[in-house]
């Protein structure tokens, strides 16, 4: 075995541990907010025998994605004894099912990472697989049934597949790229601008048979037949995609602004994920790729590095809506942009005549320095959720303590309850008089620190906020706090009685 076969194994072997841990925890009481956006769709796709999702907020390819997940683990369910008709099946038994796949998009990622790199070099391609498999990021996000890591894996592949149309530069070649690009919207809209990546790998190449032109219509028409097919009630259901598509660009349109401008946000962010050493890193890979870009050597190459991320981060930075899982897209690229910089980088001191101990001292202290922090960040993310949370104990206690039937509010959306009770959700309790919730014959409260947190904290800058909740806490009978202490993570919950 060569050494990068050794070395990618074990890379592999770390990613797939460090999304696989614990991958269950949550379920079905903690599940990530927008997780039944996904799951409960599918699963009610399933049970009611149609394919329209009848939900246009993004792209629907991962909901039938989650659909074929749900069959299959039905049918398992069936044969094991789980269940003997489809009535039976709740959709708490397929969450579980949802994240294994999600996960296993995480890894796949970090193959389609290592392949790119080798564009590049081995080491290269080894050095930014390695930082994406320890990136806390992309390690988080892949244990839940959301749509940002299965749209990372599809801009890798439309990465991977543009490198390989420039290298044979055949009509089909460019077309597969496209495909790829396609199935990125498919999944979330702002994945269509990943079709940059092939077109600029189709103008660099002059090459291309039968044209450059031909080659980028191509391109577009295949991604515009993969995005149609792959999510087909936007064409079938045209008036609701529009409206809502519509309704969507406004919510983000007047949104209110964040705090600070979204670029510094950002910056931020990604700080936090790569930490100082990898920052410095990026930088000067977005700098060397500028020149190599323009100058060579490897012109096409830095230049689709370059045409995905740059473009896609000004567009989120623009927006109102902020989120560090907007960020995910571009992690593979800057992963492979800060390898280049220690793997190529040093390699230039060649010219200088450094010896070639110091040289792989640098590259070594480097990789230490670049893998180190994102690798304890993801660890220490993997064991926040194997501990015992203030949900977990909330949970059990409203099973232990509520009786079944009782109406219950719940504030922010992260706890969720069995069917056995009346609840629904609310982004803050505050927004309802105490009295309101005496009218509509609430029964229980859940009240958390997501939400009035801030509020409490800050009274004076808060005033009415700091009111319409004290007077809620007061009114209302607290029977139980659980707050996170050290080894027992969430937020504070307060479970409340409405008193008639």
């Amino acid at each position: 075995m060569r050494p990068s076969r050794v070395g990618l194994a074990l890379v592999l072997m770390a990613a797939t541990a460090l999304r696989y841990w614990d991958l269950g925890h949550g379920i079905p009481y903690g599940v990530r907010a927008d997780e039944p956006e996904i799951v409960e769709r599918a699963f009610h796709m399933m049970k009611g025998g149609t394919l329209d999702p009848e939900f246009f907020d993004y792209g629907q390819l991962h909901i039938y994605i989650q659909l074929a997940v749900s069959i299959v683990r039905f049918l398992i369910g069936s044969v094991t004894g789980a269940w003997s008709s489809l009535a039976e099946a709740t959709s708490a038994s397929f969450y579980f099912w949802g994240r294994v796949v999600t996960a296993a998009f995480g890894v796949a990622t970090v193959f389609l990472v290592f392949r790119i790199g080798l564009r590049w070099g081995a080491r290269h391609g080894l050095l930014a697989a390695a930082l994406l498999a320890v990136m806390p990021l992309h390690v988080q996000y892949s244990h839940y049934v959301l749509t940002d890591v299965p749209l990372t894996f599809f801009v890798a592949l439309t990465m991977l597949l543009a490198l390989g149309a420039h290298e044979r530069p055949t009509m089909k070649a460019f077309a597969l790229a496209g495909v790829a690009g396609g199935l990125a919207a498919a999944v979330k809209y702002n994945g269509s601008m990943a079709l940059l990546m092939p077109l600029a790998a189709c103008f660099m190449t002059p090459a291309a048979r039968p044209s450059r032109l031909a080659c980028a219509f191509g391109t577009l028409c295949a991604a515009s037949l993969a995005f149609v097919v792959a999510a087909p009630y936007t064409v079938l259901d045209l008036p609701g995609f529009l409206d809502r598509f519509a309704t969507l660009a406004s919510e983000y349109r007047h949104a209110p602004p964040p705090a600070q401008p979204g670029a510094i946000v950002y910056l931020q962010h990604l700080r936090l994920q790569f930490a100082w050493p990898g920052i410095l890193l990026i930088a000067a890979g977005l700098a060397m790729g500028l020149v190599r870009a323009v100058g060579g050597p490897g012109r096409v190459p830095w230049t689709v590095a370059l045409a995905f991320p740059v473009p896609y981060f000004f567009m989120i930075a623009r927006q109102h809506m902020v989120g560090e899982r907007h960020l995910l897209p571009l992690v593979p690229m800057l992963c492979i942009l800060a390898a280049a910089v220690v793997i190529s980088g040093v390699s230039l001191l060649r010219r200088y005549q450094f010896p070639r101990m110091v040289r792989t001292a640098l590259i070594a202290g480097l990789t230490l320095a670049m893998l180190a922090p994102p690798a304890l960040g993801a660890i220490r993310f993997n064991r926040t959720i194997s501990q015992v949370s203030t949900m977990d104990m909330a949970y059990q206690w409203i099973e232990a303590n509520i009786p079944a039937g009782s109406t219950v509010v719940l504030e922010g959306g992260g706890l969720r309850l069995t069917a056995k009770y009346r609840y629904e959700r609310v982004d803050q309790l505050r927004h309802l008089e105490y009295a309101q919730y005496v009218v509509d014959e609430v029964d229980y409260l859940v009240a958390s620190s997501e939400c009035y947190g801030r509020y409490l904290r800050s009274p004076r800058e808060f005033s009415r906020e700091y009111a319409d909740y004290t007077t809620l806490f007061s009114n209302a009978q607290e029977l139980a706090r659980f707050t996170p202490e050290n080894g027992r993570p969430g937020p504070e919950l307060r479970i409340l009685k409405i008193k008639r």
